[in-house]
């Protein structure tokens, strides 16, 4: 795909419509629970799921090294241009690739966190692949936006207790409790056992390092927010404490024609308990893409 080794999980009737799901920073296609695949194929969807470059099983650009996010963070504080080995567009360039790979002149898109910054950009630059556009908890990157609280960037920086992957796993549900949805918790073990599942599966924090350096260079995408031309929805949580309600009102204003489905208790995650609405709300903003 453009050069680039990108991982798909490709469910559903081949007839189907196809929609392609971008997940968030370090994430794999596997954080897109499997119960909601279930539900988006039972609505008549082929859903392709991908890994995106450097997470997962997708290509890794390990050869880059880790960059200092320190260095990268004061540079963009100081509006200074900030460099990386890749660009948020180049993974929307990935995603364009894996619908040229499977033969898909176009699909629905639904892309959550840094997945949705990506579909911003897939949904600017490919206006004709893109059917229509969901976007979950996600940002335009605008400086004027609130940022995530200082214990939540303390977590995101802080490193597991142990190298074993069972330590790995706890520290990372811990972050997934301190960001998660305060109305809608799943039940702990079984977050752990999805969560520890993932990290056996694949665990590249050099790889999440270099994306969030991306998201970093990329800056305020408001100037591609007029071009995006698919029916969109964006989906947000009001008690988001990593990226702001704030950032889903601005997007729904900013793109025409926009809906937005603004969730109470509702954090930065998808829990069991709103799959079901998930579901009917990338179906019913699909049906206006058509």
């Amino acid at each position: 795909m453009r050069g680039v080794g990108i991982e798909v999980d490709d469910q559903g009737p081949a007839a189907g419509e196809p929609l392609l799901l971008i997940m968030g920073l370090g994430m794999q296609l596997t954080g897109w629970p499997d119960e909601l695949v279930q539900m988006l194929v039972s609505r008549g969807f082929r859903v392709i799921r991908i890994d995106n470059r450097d997470a997962g099983l997708s290509q890794t650009f390990d050869d880059h090294g880790v960059p200092n996010l320190l260095m990268a963070t004061l540079r963009h504080l100081m509006h200074l241009p900030v460099s990386s080995p890749y660009t948020v567009r180049d993974m929307a360039d990935d995603a364009a690739g894996v619908l040229d790979a499977l033969g898909l002149a176009h699909a629905h898109v639904c892309g959550a966190s840094m997945g949705g910054m990506i579909a911003q950009h897939l949904a600017a630059a490919h206006p004709q692949r893109v059917a229509s556009l969901t976007l979950m908890m996600t940002s335009s990157g605008a400086r004027r936006l609130p940022q995530p609280s200082l214990e939540v960037r303390r977590a995101l920086l802080s490193r597991p207790d142990g190298h074993g992957a069972e330590a790995v796993a706890r520290h990372l549900q811990r972050i997934l409790e301190l960001i998660g949805s305060p109305a809608y918790r799943d039940d702990p073990e079984r977050v752990y056992a999805r969560v520890l599942a993932s990290v056996r599966r694949s665990y590249r924090p050099s790889g999440t390092a270099r994306q969030l350096l991306a998201i970093v260079a990329d800056g305020d995408r408001t100037p591609l927010l007029p071009r995006i031309a698919a029916p969109t929805r964006v989906i947000h949580g009001e008690a988001d404490p990593l990226i702001p309600v704030a950032a889903g009102h601005d997007l729904a204003r900013r793109i025409v024609g926009a809906e937005g489905d603004f969730i109470a208790g509702m954090g930065h995650d998808l829990p069991s308990a709103l799959l079901p609405r998930f579901a009917d709300a990338v179906a019913s903003n699909a049906a206006r893409g058509r």
